[in-house]
């Protein structure tokens, strides 16, 4: 391509992790010298710098081949392009592989604790290799030497109301930044951001309901490098899709983390409350450093700034409280203020209701929503619509203030077919399986390559629980563990994530398997191990053989919380670590409930603060504030932000998708 800007892979290899497993590709030399897999091309276009990575051509496990996407044009948001087929405009370089397009500043926290205060901050991959820092308290340094080991520092016997900087070393000189030059003060166990409740409400049928906080997401909203929180509000009466009976109105609100509000966006009367209604996904879609928020409106939906989207008046809702007439939106609000910036019609539309699986309105409104660095460059907005039969996924670009959508893929197509129906999960996931630097979208029992065509399908059905990861170290890829809902299939698999091929299984159960986990939670067995309802003991990821008789006590989400690269379990209000005679607790949150019933999740799990360690985020009990956990054990671990990991960031972002799981990155430990 004449003209085009030339940059030198070795560059690049410095910030890309070289320890990406090759998957199926041969391995080639590096730019630099070094065998690094899939990578072949010393020089190589700008424009064209995430195809640099060699593209495993890959066979759809069903026959016939791959499933194919409708692509669309370019021109205004929705329209179907007549001529179908192409690729999609390049876009320019903007990230390397693994990374993301967040900007973040250190997360500088400290904890106040029994030994003195717990100091902790980000290491980032933007550090130059070998960077140690240097802890001021009060503008004096405590530190004798500077600190490589980790990203966290035990001032003991520092007062309580001492305050904090830290500066990177580099090369042995202390650097000027400004990155965490605002000092910080120790909190006490934990950390509140204060709510305003937003005031309940009655029913056309007569019935009053109060709100309570439910998930919530992170993103910087206003480009300070800073995370702020966009939190749900649901109704007292929030229904199952199941259930007949009105809702409130669902809302949702972005807090900085010292309580301060920045807005309040009403969904509106004909968006009704429940957890496979609403799935908001907060990130940085357009590039300019501040993270948007992206959600399924309608009629009466009322922004952070007062703006109504559509018809003020309009009531779609049936004498049963679902509401399954009426235009169907996708909007993007603006992080800052809660304006809207762009709508369009909802991708698919509802159509006729029974062609989703029943007449009464349940499986017609069952969403998923993700976000996907498709083109391996900048993030995509995912929607999704249906999982139980038919399944339609579209992949939508933020773009200079226009919404344009980029695929859709539809199990019902002509050329995908029943192969293709009833796959879906009560989530999804997102994760680079075939190495090529873009995204696909993990759907239960099928992928969905970047361009929106089926990646594969392998002749599973729809589960509830879900996990995309590095689960076998040993072997090139990622790997799915998925738990069968069906009676007559096996109660969970593991499979390979790039082809769909069922690597090992358990038996049937005869039974819905409701619940299972893969996570690396005990040290006595390489790589990760796996446990679900239905199935005893706990399992070896990488054959299924039962390497301890005792099943941890939760099945239910993971964080990594102490000092060691395994993971603990998090369930309800309590963290613990799993041991075969028994679990340890860690913490138990004070004043706090979880979300979604017997579900038992938190509001939010990730690493928003403070080193690669993730925070937990539970609501109080009288819903007043989000209260956040920070872990103060010592490491001798010190990465990167787990948040500058894309599989974990764009994780982050789907987590409060319907049945909420637990985000796992692209590496198997930390």
């Amino acid at each position: 391509m004449a003209g085009a800007e030339e940059i030198d892979l070795c560059r690049c290899f410095r910030y890309i992790s070289v320890a990406r497993k090759a998957l199926s590709s041969p391995k080639c030399s590096d730019p630099c010298g070094e065998a690094k897999g899939g990578v072949g091309m010393k020089r190589i276009n700008r424009v064209f710098v995430v195809a640099a990575v060699m593209t495993v051509a890959v066979g759809a496990v069903a026959a016939g081949g791959p499933a194919a996407a409708e692509t669309v044009g370019t021109g205004s948001a929705g329209a179907a392009s007549a001529g179908g087929g192409g690729a999609a405009a390049a876009q320019p370089f903007a990230v390397p592989a693994d990374g993301t397009t967040e900007r973040l500043d250190r997360g500088l926290i400290s904890i106040r604790n029994e030994r003195g205060n717990f100091v902790s901050w980000r290491s980032l991959t933007s550090d130059a290799p070998g960077t140690a820092f240097n802890v001021y308290r009060n503008g004096s340094r405590v530190n004798a030497a500077p600190i490589t080991t980790a990203t966290s520092y035990l001032d003991a016997g520092g007062p309580k109301d001492a305050t904090y900087t830290v500066r990177p070393v580099v090369g042995g000189a202390e650097q000027a930044t400004t990155m965490a030059d605002t000092p910080v003060t120790p909190f006490a166990t934990s950390q509140d951001v204060p709510l305003q409740i937003p005031p309940g409400g009655t029913t056309p049928s007569g019935e009053a309901y109060t709100y309570v906080a439910n998930d919530a997401s992170v993103g910087d909203l206003d480009g300070d490098g800073q995370y702020e929180i966009v939190l749900k509000w649901d109704p007292t009466n929030a229904k199952d899709n199941s259930q007949s009976g009105y809702t409130g109105n669902v809302y949702l609100d972005a807090y900085k983390l010292n309580g301060t509000r920045l807005w309040r966006i009403d969904l509106g009367r004909n968006i009704r409350a429940g957890a496979h209604y609403t799935q908001f996904q907060v990130f940085d879609y357009d590039g300019d450093g501040r993270s948007e928020v992206a959600v399924k409106t309608a009629d009466g939906t009322r922004s952070g700034t007062g703006q109504v989207i559509g018809s003020s008046s309009a009531d779609y809702r049936n004498s049963s409280g679902y509401v399954l007439s009426g235009p169907e939106f996708l909007s993007v609000f603006r992080g800052t203020d809660g304006a809207v910036l762009a709508t369009a019609d909802f991708v698919p539309a509802r159509g006729t209701v029974s062609s989703w699986g029943d007449s009464y309105g349940n499986r017609v409104d069952r969403f998923l929503a993700g976000t996907a660095y498709v083109d391996g460059s900048r993030p995509s907005i995912i929607m999704a619509r249906g999982y139980y039969t038919r399944s339609v996924v579209s992949a939508w670009d933020f773009r200079n203030g226009a919404l344009t959508r980029r695929w859709t893929f539809d199990s019902n197509s002509s050329t995908n077919g029943s192969a293709w129906t009833g796959k879906g999960n009560h989530q999804l996931s997102v994760a680079d399986v075939d190495g090529d630097g873009r995204d696909e979208i993990m759907y239960g029992s099928m992928a969905i390559d970047d361009n929106g065509n089926g990646l594969w399908q392998n002749s599973t059905h729809h589960g509830d629980a879900y996990h995309v990861g590095d689960f076998i170290p040993s072997r090139a890829g990622l790997e799915v563990f998925k738990p069968s809902e069906s009676t007559s299939e096996v109660a969970h698999w593991m499979g390979d994530a790039r082809t769909g091929q069922i690597i090992w299984s358990a038996p049937s159960c005869g039974c819905d398997n409701g619940r299972g986990v893969a996570a690396d939670i005990w040290s006595g067995n390489a790589g990760a191990e796996v446990w679900s309802s239905a199935v005893a003991g706990l399992r070896s990821a990488t054959n299924g053989n039962q390497v301890a008789s005792r099943k941890p006590g939760s099945t239910n989400f993971v964080i990594w919380w102490d000092g060691d690269a395994q993971r603990e379990l998090l369930d309800g209000t309590h963290i613990d670590k799993y041991g075969t005679g028994g679990d340890t607790r860690l913490l138990t949150g004070s004043g706090v409930a979880s979300n979604n019933g017997t579900k038992s999740t938190p509001a939010l799990s990730a690493d928003i603060l403070g080193d690669w360690r993730e925070e937990v985020i539970w609501r109080t009990t009288d819903n007043r504030a989000l209260r956040i956990y920070s872990t103060t054990d010592s490491t001798s671990i010190a990465r990167p932000s787990l948040m500058q990991n894309r599989q974990y960031r764009v994780a982050i972002a789907w987590q409060n998708t319907a049945y909420n799981q637990p985000p796992h990155p692209s590496f198997a430990t930390p």
